[in-house]
C-alpha cells in the first residue's frame, strides 16, 4: 500500500468520524486492582504503562463438541 492510498483512507476515515462525531460518547475502562474495580483513566503515568504493557487472557474451552 502506497502514502496515497494510506492517505486516502484516513481522509475517508475523518470524513466519517466527523459525520457521526454528535453520535459518540465517552467510553470509561475498568481494571481489577487489589480487588477493586478502578477506571484506568485515574491512573498515573506509570500504573497506565502497566496496564498497557498486560497480556489480556484467553480461557479456551476444556472439551471441544
Amino acid at each position: 500500500m502506497n502514502k496515497l492510498t494510506k492517505r486516502k483512507k484516513k481522509m475517508h476515515r475523518n470524513n466519517i468520524l466527523e459525520k457521526v462525531n454528535h453520535k459518540r460518547t465517552k467510553c470509561i475502562v475498568y481494571t481489577r486492582v487489589m480487588g477493586y474495580h478502578r477506571p484506568v483513566e485515574s491512573f498515573n503515568i506509570g500504573k497506565k504503562g502497566e496496564h498497557t504493557e498486560r497480556k489480556q487472557f484467553v480461557e479456551h474451552s476444556a472439551c471441544s463438541a
